[in-house]
């Protein structure tokens, strides 16, 4: 679901991944290059923010295997 808030929504987005300075920055920069741009720049921010989805998903993913191993022994 994050991935579809991204195609319209990325700050949002990368709000909801829990990096809240990056969201408020990449909203900053967003929002001036969606109005001068006429949204050519949109796509960019869409991969940044898919990106970071796919990085915490990694993340978690990683401290559950550790989780498990750590209760294995």
């Amino acid at each position: 679901m994050n991935y579809v808030l991204a195609l319209f929504l990325p700050p949002l987005s990368i709000f909801l991944t829990g990096r809240i300075f990056l969201s408020i920055f990449v909203f900053v920069i967003w929002v001036p290059a969606i109005i001068f741009s006429g949204g050519l720049t949109h796509p960019m921010f869409i991969l940044l923010a898919w990106i970071l989805i796919y990085q915490s998903g990694e993340e978690r993913r990683t401290r559950r295997i550790e989780r498990v191993w750590r209760d294995e022994d």
